[in-house]
């Protein structure tokens, strides 16, 4: 155990106090529609780069953004930086910003700044001032040192501010926003009381609409304690109905989704967060995860991610930050099975899936095709994977649909290569073991030629040509059917005792012209051979099978004899 004096010390942290919420509505609430949604992965996220992102980056990330969906972009700090007030100014005046799409700028609540915010913005047709002050605790007494009536009075002449330079500027559509920065670490009552004196001087109406925005600026407790905050806020605050009540959660906790989620429960109806979750610390809240949350519970979530492999290069190449593999649903292994139980229960589910079925696909909790993916990056195979994976592969990249006996029979040999390698066993690599094991014998039997003739008590007779190692050999046979009747001429030809365990076949594609394969299984002297063939005439096929396995017992018996 960790000395009580040492600096791995869990006594200096306080738990988050619980909110005093009674008869709170939220844990009996279910999301059934999506909230207004703001990116600011061109404010935020880019802020939190180590490398902020360039004039190019940005035009690739605001062009993005607005094909995913976004009504709203928070597109910068202008004030603040000079790249920020260029960027603003290019969108404007390169005229880059669709009808449907209102940018949002932000601004600490100081004249200088706000005054600043407004040049960026000149001949904008819509526009979103996001203004924000720090109202916490730790905030108040650590880093401003004012009490409560100097932090609000910062609040309120701030917005007087923004109001003014609004009124100055009547040829741009206006909303305003207003943030208290660090909300969860604020007292409520405190939070309701600056946010009136903001919406005092705002004046929002049902008809023109304020946003109060109330970030999780450093997650402190538990999702739970954010919607307890949320829905308190919502009973208190003036005028909620001329409200848009906004959420912006961090994933300090690493539950900044879980947090936005039970916000709009509690009441919200809007949610800003990133791409993939860019921000600092560990992040803001992800868009793509909460949207695709509500996707896979039947709602619209009104954003577009259906082409998520250009959604994870763009980000990447904006921020210069990997995406994990097992990111959600964005990663490039979150729909890959690897366990050999997983894959047989998806190869089974998907094996009875329809179009236009009710998705319920074991250990797939959305089709990967819906965000541009394929079946074919389900199930990959390495030395923890089973029949399941093996069969998966060869069925969907191949075409061959191998029976159970040769499933387990075959992922065996996979299973060898996996675990002498140590890697992940590719598509072609299972192939080519398929072609070695089973197409490519080493001295087989050959069909020159056969003719098969039906006698009227519904026996068959054959006769014909086989050629093993250069030698050709006339035989003949009678059996009930084409195979019996080989049998028959293969036995009395070599002088081995044969049985068919095992047979099945099917085309290789839908096409008239496709190839059919034959898999079959022999018994001989108690050990089971099997042949598999290929051919346009699925009588050939069978007879060419049953060939191969026949060869392997001639093989094996002559290395006996020699």
């Amino acid at each position: 155990m960790a000395n009580p004096m040492s600096s791995y010390n869990h006594r200096k942290y306080q738990p988050f106090p619980a909110i005093g919420l009674q008869n709170r509505t939220w844990p009996d609430k279910v999301i059934t529609k999506a909230p207004t949604w703001c990116s600011v992965d061109l404010r935020d996220g880019n802020q939190a780069l180590i490398e902020p992102m360039s004039v190019e980056q940005k035009k690739l990330m605001f062009t993005l953004l607005v094909d995913v969906g976004f009504k709203e972009i928070e597109v910068g700090f202008p004030a603040a930086s000079q790249p920020d007030f260029d960027f603003v100014r290019y969108l404007i005046e390169e005229d880059k910003i669709p009808a449907d799409v209102t940018v949002q700028v932000l601004t600490q609540a100081r004249p200088e700044l706000i005054q600043r915010t407004y040049e960026s913005l000149k001949g904008a047709k819509r526009a979103i001032v996001h203004l924000y002050n720090s109202t916490s605790v730790v905030q108040r007494q650590k880093v401003f040192k004012l009490d409560k009536e100097g932090i609000k009075a910062i609040a309120v002449n701030g917005a007087t501010e923004v109001l003014r330079c609004a009124q100055q500027a009547p040829e741009t559509d206006w909303f305003f926003q207003y943030s208290p920065e660090s909300f969860t670490g604020t007292e409520l009552d405190y939070a309701v009381e600056v946010c009136d004196a903001v919406n005092a001087v705002w004046q929002p109406t049902p008809a023109r609409k304020v946003i109060i925005n109330l970030p999780a600026t450093v997650e402190a407790a538990t999702p739970n304690v954010y919607a307890d905050q949320i829905e308190w806020f919502c009973r208190h605050v003036k005028n909620r109905n001329a409200l848009v009540i906004s959420l912006h959660t961090h994933n300090d906790r690493g539950c900044g989704v879980a947090a936005s989620e039970l916000g709009l429960m509690a009441g919200a109806d809007r949610v800003e967060g990133c791409l993939l979750g860019n921000g600092e610390r560990t992040g803001n809240l992800d868009v793509v995860v909460m949207g695709m949350n509500m996707y896979s519970q039947g709602i619209d979530p009104r954003l577009d991610f259906s082409d998520m492999d250009r959604i994870t290069s763009v980000v990447k190449t904006c921020t210069q930050i990997e995406v994990h593999p097992r990111q959600p649903y964005a990663g490039s292994l979150v729909f890959t099975a690897f366990s050999g139980s997983h894959q047989d229960a998806i190869k089974k589910c998907l094996d009875l899936y329809n179009e236009g079925d009710t998705w319920e696909i074991a250990y797939l909790p959305i089709d990967p095709r819906d965000i541009g993916r394929t079946y074919q990056d389900v199930i990959r195979v390495n030395s923890q994977s089973g029949k399941g994976g093996v069969a998966y592969v060869m069925d969907s990249t191949y075409g061959f649909q191998l029976p159970r006996w040769l499933q387990i029979q075959f992922s065996r040999v996979v299973q060898k290569e996996a675990e002498t390698s140590g890697l992940e066993i590719a598509p072609q690599r299972i192939w080519e073991l398929f072609r070695a094991e089973y197409l490519e014998l080493p001295s087989p039997l050959t069909l020159k030629s056969f003719d098969i003739k039906r006698s009227a008590a519904h026996q068959q007779t054959i006769s014909g040509q086989i050629e093993l190692e250069g030698l050709t050999f006339e035989v003949q046979g009678k059996g009930a059917g084409m195979l019996e009747a080989f049998v028959d001429a293969l036995q009395t030809t070599f002088n081995i005792q044969i049985q068919i365990l095992e047979y099945g076949e099917h085309a290789l594609s839908q096409h008239a012209t496709a190839e059919a394969v034959t898999y079959l299984q022999v018994k001989h002297d108690n050990q089971h051979y099997t042949g598999i063939a290929i051919d346009v005439d699925i009588v050939t096929s069978s007879v060419n099978a049953l060939l191969n396995g026949v060869s392997q017992i001639l093989y094996i018996k002559r290395q006996h004899e020699a």
